[in-house]
């Protein structure tokens, strides 16, 4: 009778799989039939529009959006509404979307947003720890519920696309985008990589509460050789390895995000053995979209066609005929980068020249069009502000909190100085990052290179410190710490904020200014705990031997609870490195077998 029961239940399943595959074969072809029947009524003007992304700044006039038929706008970091608040997003979003909609075949605009920790441009939004400390989670889980709650946050500002994740495989921390990339291993990232296009898009890209997710950078940008990028530094620099070590060590957690159903790609600024990644058609196209049956649609990373060899109009040529298919233009001659009426221009010279095929010109809009069909975009094109009291919601302050104190990594507990005593005892909290929100959140937040100081709404370490106590402990506060005398110490340095570019160091020092903190309190005889706000192991060899206690948080984001969690020993130290600790700047490009100060996976725990 049991087995009976199973082999019923067992077709009943069959034939449910059956039924939903049959149902994604009609919608598919519903809505490939919807997007053919406009391809064959636009105009090559229309075409090149949607093909178009501009930052909303740089918009000469609003009426240019139905003018030219753009396809895209985006907010890159700090291009925000007068008003940062929610609301005003979302009203932004709306005036934009009509403005759209006056166009001649009316198709609603994709708005795109880097929300790569949190809805991280928009003041009292959520902001959640950077990769780098959800690497040392090893929780998909926890990285699935992160993405989850920014594409709510995101989607209820009516934001369509947010250009993340990462999937970078970093392994030189001078690197400013180190912080960006989950992990040194290439499993790892894979891991959770996908859990993050899983968090973003749900199971279904026509959910009201996910947002289109977006593989970046394609590919490589991580493992870029020092000296041979902008400055002469790292960032946009050459990859200099094998198909074998690309395909090995940068590909899977592409594989994977295509796997998990990820609607869009961004082409990378670096080169791959001297050729641009965005003018690399072997890449993009025969790769990408060919072998690995990607089936949405690449984007360009901002500017970037005009670092590829030649003047404005080959740029365009080469970089479609790779295989982009909208470009980022954005469209600040003040940046160097040529207006949105000038890329409009020369593309449709390229056409009509035969420089670019008009087959390329239609594979770019079907599959522009096709995403805008399949996530919902034709049929709710405006913002659902009742979705705008999940912005900073609660649920999401303890999603990001459990992040936080999942992510903190114990490197150092020299006689037991952690966890801290919540009675009877003094406690002096002191440097630059004790009571900084931007600090404690990094670059991408509220501005694009971030910024030190109360920035936006969250809890500092010093407040959570404060919150954690009972009555009978005193917590003494000094930035610099002078004037303060106690028990214990904890001392938050690290790195101010930054992001891509002038993030990029030669070195890795400790700040002096945080350093004469640490040895101020040490000289009077205080243990200290260093708390390191970073986003990159620092070099710390010559100090660490000072400190009693060193715990690595990375950037935190504004739920400093989540350290103080930690610090107490309400929930035990469970990060792991996902980055080796390097004992020396001369460790680089990492090496995960090499001599560090402390090994991948390092982590103690109470």
């Amino acid at each position: 009778m049991i087995n009976k029961c199973l082999r019923l239940i067992t077709l009943i399943f069959f034939l449910y799989l059956i039924g939903c595959s049959d149902t994604k074969s009609k919608q598919l072809a519903t809505d490939n039939a919807f997007v053919d029947s406009l391809l064959q009524v636009m105009t090559l003007e229309e075409k090149i529009g949607q093909m178009t992304q501009i930052d909303r700044q740089f918009l000469n006039s609003i009426s240019d959006i139905s003018k030219y038929g753009i396809g895209s706008l985006l907010s890159g970091g700090g291009s925000t509404p007068k008003v940062n608040e929610p609301k005003a997003w979302a009203d932004m979003y709306d005036m934009y979307q009509k403005e759209a909609l006056k166009s001649r075949l009316k198709i609603p605009l994709l708005y795109g947003i880097d929300a790569v920790h949190g809805h991280n441009n928009v003041v009292g939004a959520t902001i959640f720890p950077h990769n780098i400390g959800l690497g040392a989670t090893r929780d998909p889980k926890i990285v699935e519920a992160v993405a989850r709650a920014t594409a709510l946050e995101v989607a209820a500002t009516g934001m369509d696309w947010d250009f993340a994740p990462c999937l970078a495989v970093p392994d030189d921390y001078r690197w400013g985008r180190t912080y960006e990339g989950f992990s040194e291993n290439t499993a790892l990232v894979t891991e959770l990589g996908g859990a993050a296009v899983k968090g973003y898009q749900s199971t279904n890209i026509n959910n009201p509460h996910s947002v289109l997710a977006c593989a970046k950078h394609f590919i490589g940008d991580g493992g870029t050789l020092f000296g041979t990028g902008l400055n002469n530094l790292i960032d946009r620099g050459n990859l200099a390895v094998s198909e074998k070590e690309l395909r090995e060590k940068h590909l899977p957690p592409f594989k994977e995000a295509i796997d998990n159903g990820v609607a869009t790609f961004m082409a990378a600024y670096n080169t791959w053995n001297d050729v641009k990644c965005h003018a690399n058609k072997y890449l993009l196209t025969d790769l990408l979209k060919e072998e690995l049956g990607f089936q949405g649609f690449v984007v360009s990373d901002w500017a970037a066609i005009e670092e590829i060899p030649g003047d404005y109009k080959s740029d365009i040529i080469i970089s479609i005929n790779a295989g982009i298919d909208m470009v980022m233009v954005p469209g600040a001659v003040k940046f160097g980068n040529q207006s949105y009426e000038t890329f409009l221009t020369l593309f449709k010279e390229s056409v009509d020249d035969g420089s670019i095929p008009m087959e390329r010109v239609d594979d770019a809009v079907k599959r522009i069009l096709l995403v805008k069909k399949q996530s919902g975009l034709f049929d709710r094109p405006f913002s659902d502000q009742q979705l705008l009291s999940h912005i900073g919601s609660l649920k999401h302050r303890e999603i990001a909190r459990e992040a936080v104190r999942k992510s903190m990594v114990l490197l150092k507990n020299n006689d037991n100085v952690l966890p801290l005593p919540k009675n009877g005892k003094t406690i002096v909290v002191a440097g630059r990052g004790a009571n900084n929100i931007g600090m404690q959140s990094g670059g991408w937040t509220i501005s694009w290179q971030g910024e030190m100081g109360q920035t936006t709404k969250g809890t500092t370490i010093l407040d959570a410190i404060k919150s954690a106590v009972t009555a009978g402990t005193s917590v003494e506060y000094s930035k610099d710490g002078t004037g303060v005398d106690g028990d214990v110490a904890v001392v938050v340095i690290g790195e101010k904020p930054y992001a891509e570019m002038q993030g990029d160091r030669a070195d890795l020092n400790l700040d002096k200014e945080d350093l004469v903190v640490i040895n101020r309190l040490k000289k009077k005889g205080l243990p200290v705990v260093v708390v390191l706000l970073s986003g990159r192991p620092m070099i710390v060899t010559d100090e660490v031997d000072n400190w009693d206690g060193f715990v690595a948080a990375w950037l935190p984001g504004t739920e400093g609870s989540g350290v103080a969690d930690v610090l107490f020993g309400d929930y035990n130290p469970s990060g792991k490195l996902s980055y080796s600790w390097p004992k020396s700047i001369n460790q680089f490009p990492i090496k995960t077998n090499d001599d560090h100060l402390y090994k991948y996976g390092y982590g103690l725990s109470y």
